[in-house]
């Protein structure tokens, strides 16, 4: 089996010198662990100049796609990493899936407007990337044996030189306006109430979605918020034109490491308090709170089935449930579900299994999208999809696409949304879907 090739950098916590090296590249992507104030993630990955770019065609299964990303890795064929080196990359498919790439994989309406027209999904095939990797406290680049020497050549003289380029400036031109007015968004609730009284379903998460029009640099505007909101997977996707995902995301959708399965949902919100007592006072409640330990209890079911069409029978276990993590705005209620891959399985089928994530669609699931469809007005785009990466071995981490934002054609839009039940308080649910963006926005319209 060929090896790949490593080659150390100065080490960086923070990703954003050597990123702006590659900023304006093609196939420009930065999956980033929020270092050195995010504390939880182990490693950052970027990289450009993709050698294939990979979308869906209009008409295409979901399977159909994902068995040409599995062409796409064999074509960049196989290869390990040096023995003795915990690498997380070593060559493979790095992108984005839209919430909407679930309607390839299920029979949905489609009711809600696609006003935002970003593709489903999109992947670069990449043979290089740099990693840092905060544990051992190192920087390298990755070479895949297909990558020409020339390359590795050039690549090695760009991110060794000391220069940095300057970051360009981003604002708005108008502050963020709702596009749903309080009245629409309690008529919403009360429907998926009904729903739930008749039994259709027992949770639905219901998101609104926040614009303004912005001029400038996305980049500038991921630097403002990661300083502001700092999570272990954010991540930054260059799309054409100077469009651009961002993504502050705290929630880990699926992680395969060894064909060991990890899932991380996030169900259960607290704001962070403005005093110590008060911030330890919300953290307790939320800890306490039944309803929300059976609405994250209740997606820790959904996920465990999910997880268990592509994993061993028996595999599936929940080793955590119920945890507490803080951000710098919100405390979440958090719990583990890991598994291991089922022979014949990899790391597409079980994305074909599990897309999109339970805690952010409801139970059960098809019937909380068909809902979802019906009642949020546009789609969701990037909102609740995933930024992913695949290496040619098969390890995979990949993020839920919450609190990030689709910066596209002079227009910034961010979503945020929680889950409804029985007994939620409307109100108190539009406050907390305010509550989860309300750093983005405030950080964007300070700039």
């Amino acid at each position: 089996m060929p090896t790949c090739t490593l080659h150390a950098l100065t080490y960086r916590a923070d990703p954003a010198d050597y990123f702006a090296v590659i900023r304006h590249a093609p196939g420009a992507v930065l999956l980033d662990a929020g270092r050195p104030s995010a504390e939880r993630g182990r490693y950052d990955l970027l990289s450009a100049w993709p050698l294939a770019e990979l979308a869906p065609a209009a008409d295409e299964s979901a399977n159909d796609f994902l068995q040409r990303l599995r062409t796409a890795l064999a074509r960049l064929g196989p290869t390990v990493a040096p023995e003795n080196h915990d690498v997380p990359f070593v060559g493979g498919i790095v992108g984005y899936l839209s919430y909407d790439f679930g309607r390839r994989l299920e029979s949905l309406p489609a009711a809600a407007a696609d006003d935002l027209d970003l593709g489903d999904a999109r992947f670069g095939l990449y043979a290089w990337a740099l990693v840092s990797d905060h544990h051992r406290r190192e920087s390298y680049l990755v070479f895949h044996p297909q990558l020409a020497a020339a390359e590795r050549e050039r690549l090695v003289a760009l991110f060794s030189a000391s220069a940095t380029p300057p970051v360009a400036s981003f604002r708005l031109q108008a502050p963020f306006r709702a596009d749903l007015s309080a009245s629409t968004y309690r008529q919403a609730i009360e429907r998926i109430q009904a729903y739930i009284q008749a039994g259709d379903c027992y949770q639905v998460n219901f998101a609104q979605r926040f614009r303004a029009p912005c001029v400038g640099d996305a980049w500038a505007a991921y630097r403002a918020l990661r300083a502001n909101c700092p999570t272990p997977f954010s991540g930054f996707i260059a799309l054409a034109d100077g469009n651009a995902i961002l993504s502050l995301s705290p929630e880990r959708f699926v992680h395969i490491s060894d064909g060991q399965v990890e899932t991380r949902p996030i169900k259960g919100t607290r704001p962070r308090g403005v005093t110590p007592e008060e911030d330890q006072a919300l953290a307790a409640e939320l800890l306490d709170s039944r309803k929300d330990r059976a609405e994250n209890l209740m997606i820790v079911d959904l996920l465990r089935n999910d997880l268990g069409r592509s994993c061993r029978t028996g595999s599936v276990r929940v080793p955590e449930l119920f945890a507490l993590e803080s951000y710098p705005n919100v405390h979440h209620l958090v719990s583990s579900v890991v598994g291991e891959l089922a022979a014949g399985k990899d790391a597409l089928d079980l994305i074909a299994g599990s897309f999109p994530g339970g805690s952010i669609t409801g139970a059960p699931k098809i019937r909380a999208m068909q809902i979802i469809d019906e009642l949020e007005p546009t789609r969701r785009s990037i909102y609740c999809g995933s930024l992913l990466y695949l290496d040619v071995r098969g390890e995979m981490d990949s993020s839920i696409a919450i609190r990030s934002l689709l910066i596209k054609d002079g227009q910034v839009s961010c979503w945020g949304g929680g889950g409804i039940v029985a007994d939620s308080d409307w109100q108190a649910e539009y406050s907390e879907s305010i509550t989860k963006v309300k750093v983005l926005l405030d950080t964007l319209e300070r700039l």
